[in-house]
């Protein structure tokens, strides 16, 4: 069995997935490891949750990794996670995790942003800028805005707090008529957190979790008493 754990990102994750593969909620600490104990062969790491609940551990990925689970990361919180442990041997995948291993990114609010609660598919409700800028770079590509224009927005993104940035007040900000922009938006809007979710459900597609397939890396996993306490393990 392959695990994703996906939410705003890839909202329709279940209808793009094989029989193999079972969507899970944001990941939040522990998871991972009850992933793992159910079974898992193979983990996505999309999206995962913060603010009011502790993310995703890098412990319990150490441990999937350990085991030699190949764990992927793509988009959001997996983006973020895949370079923190890429040294381990996280798999990275798509452009978001590229630009934060590169450090053309470095601030991980760039991947932040509001969303509905899973009754409501987790529909975005606020925009990263991660989708801010690639959404600007091709409407200059496609000269819908100009470089001065462009410019205003993409500072006006970054003046907003992730839980208030959306288009509207992106272009109020700037000084930019909405109405004029929704235009824009209809011809130039790129998702690319959604891109990248989309390339690592490709890419687990492909992965052979089988046990011959699988080896352990070269370091030894580090199973501290508390680690033992939570989960009762001794490596």
């Amino acid at each position: 069995m392959k695990v994703v754990f996906a939410g705003p990102s890839l909202p329709d994750a279940f209808e793009l997935v094989a029989e193999d593969t079972r969507i899970m909620p944001p990941a939040t600490q522990g998871d991972m490891m009850k992933a793992l104990q159910g079974g898992a062969k193979a983990i996505g790491l999309i999206d995962g949750q913060f603010e009011f609940v502790a993310p995703v551990w890098h412990k319990e990925i150490l441990y999937a990794l350990s085991q030699g689970v190949p764990v992927l990361g793509a988009s959001s919180m997996g983006a973020l996670r895949a370079v923190e442990c890429a040294a381990f041997g996280m798999i990275g995948i798509g452009r978001i995790y590229e630009d934060y291993m590169t450090g053309r990114r470095w601030d991980d609010g760039d991947v932040a942003l509001l969303h509905a609660p899973r009754e409501l598919q987790y529909a975005p409700l606020t925009i990263p800028l991660v989708n801010v800028d690639a959404t600007l770079q091709r409407a200059r590509s496609l000269e819908l805005l100009t470089p001065e224009d462009s410019e205003r927005m993409f500072t006006s993104a970054r003046r907003l707090f992730f839980k208030d940035r959306t288009w509207r007040r992106i272009a109020e900000i700037a000084g930019i008529s909405f109405a004029g922009f929704e235009a824009i938006l209809a011809e130039a809007w790129v998702d690319e957190k959604r891109q990248d979710a989309l390339e690592l459900l490709e890419a687990l597609k492909r992965l052979d979790p089988t046990p011959n397939s699988r080896e352990k890396p070269g370091w030894i996993f580090n199973s501290t008493p508390l680690w033992r306490n939570l989960y009762n393990t001794d490596l």
